[in-house]
């Protein structure tokens, strides 16, 4: 019988040998191969189980989902059917993005110094599963939430999400195109919206291509989302409310385009790249120059 150190070494020389690509919770074969053995036996939480025996029944599903994995090439988290984000767990399927936004770890540390109290209302734009919502939710125990979300794929899924946290009385999905659905003002806006722009949509690697496009594509320069977004968020912030917004490699595109808004760009301590912070006062004093 296998132990775990030892099922962790043989899934790993498979993930090196077989050169995948990462960057859907992991980003290199080793931390890939111990979150599918871990994921798989239920020992996520219990380092000193690296020399216990595996039992046949998980040996087997692992090396299966191992074998899936080199095969298909899909993310990890469709495979298990869920993910960890900031040390929190969701749900997710094929179809929707994997949750993998920084946002969550400036969430996790309650978004200071830039929040000057804790928010009453948060708003969850291009929601996909409801991830950052709902982190935003168990950050800030007195908010309400909404999630705003188009697909309904995603909806039924963030509603889930919800659901797994037992936050229903305070978190809702609702459906439709951006600000559409949504009833504010709000004192915080988190958003990762489509961002990826048309050059690396079309040079995406199979584990990328495995997501919808719906939720990465958005036009030549990545920023078809992103300048609605700007162009309406003043309208449903309160006027100390902030909107963070995450742009990835599209960054450089919008500095471009908006030379002389005010863009705080916070440090990402744990990875990631172009995640915006725009104050409201901000926005409400650049929209008609930018209209």
């Amino acid at each position: 019988m296998t132990d775990l150190s030892g099922l962790i070494d043989e899934v790993h020389a498979q993930f090196a040998d077989a050169h995948l690509v990462y960057g859907h919770g992991t980003d290199n074969a080793w931390d890939e191969a111990v979150a599918l053995v871990l994921a798989v036996t239920g020992m996520e939480d219990d380092v000193s189980a690296l020399g216990l025996a595996v039992p046949a029944a998980a040996s087997h599903e692992v090396r299966r989902l191992a074998q899936l994995r080199v095969q298909e090439r899909q993310p990890l988290p469709y495979l298990l059917g869920r993910c960890k984000l900031a040390g929190v767990d969701f749900l997710i399927e094929p179809g929707v993005v994997v949750p993998r936004s920084p946002i969550a770890f400036l969430l996790r540390d309650g978004l200071q110094p830039w929040l000057a109290a804790p928010p009453a209302r948060v708003l969850d734009l291009c929601a996909g599963s409801g991830c950052l919502g709902i982190l935003a939710a168990l950050e800030f125990e007195n908010c309400t939430v909404q999630l705003a979300e188009l697909d309904a794929q995603a909806a039924a899924l963030a509603r889930r999400n919800v659901a797994l946290h037992g936050l229903a009385d305070r978190v809702t999905v609702v459906q439709g195109d951006l600000f559409e659905p949504v009833h504010g003002p709000f004192d915080l806006i988190v958003s990762n919206p489509p961002y990826v722009d048309a050059a690396d949509m079309s040079s995406r690697p199979p584990e990328y291509r495995a997501e919808p496009d719906l939720g990465l594509a958005a036009g030549t320069d990545g920023l078809s989302v992103a300048r609605r977004i700007i162009a309406e968020a003043h309208r449903f912030l309160t006027p100390h409310g902030l909107l963070v917004c995450e742009v990835g490699a599209s960054a450089a595109a919008l500095l471009r385009q908006y030379p002389r808004l005010p863009f705080i760009w916070p440090e990402l301590s744990e990875g990631g790249e172009g995640v915006f912070l725009l104050e409201a006062a901000a926005l409400h004093s650049h929209t008609a120059p930018l209209q």
